[in-house]
Parts: structure tokens; C-alpha cells; sequence
């Protein structure tokens, strides 16, 4: 009964690790040119985008600053 349950678990293991290796072999990896120029295209975006949160997270601390400040 023991060895049955422990046979059934090790071949549910070797299939999904099958099941994994046939996966893997369907991927289409970039070429070299590709994944340059995806990387770049990431960074760049990346820069950009951490400048406009910066711009705007310093215009909203003025006007928080400058509301708070401000005196009727």
C-alpha cells in the first residue's frame, strides 16, 4: 500500500518534469539584435518614466507645500 502511493507520487513527478522539458523545447528565443534592442527600449522607457513621476512628485509637493502655507 506504502509503495504503491510512493510509485503513483514519483511518476507524477517525473511527468510534470517531462511536461516541462517539452515546454521549454516550444520557446523561440530572441536573437541577439532583438533582445538589445528590447533591453534598450526597456531602459529607456524606464528613465523616462521615473523623470515624469519625479517631475510630478516634486510639482505636487509645492502645491501641497503651497497650500498648506497659505494663510486667509
Amino acid at each position: 500500500m506504502g509503495d504503491s502511493a510512493k510509485s503513483e507520487g514519483t511518476s507524477k513527478i517525473t511527468k510534470f518534469w517531462n511536461g516541462v522539458k517539452a515546454e521549454f523545447k516550444k520557446i523561440t528565443w530572441p536573437d541577439k539584435d532583438a533582445l538589445l534592442k528590447q533591453s534598450f527600449a526597456v531602459v529607456v522607457i524606464s528613465v523616462v518614466i521615473g523623470a515624469i513621476i519625479t517631475i510630478l512628485d516634486f510639482g505636487l509637493q509645492y502645491g501641497v507645500d503651497f497650500l498648506t502655507t497659505f494663510s486667509f
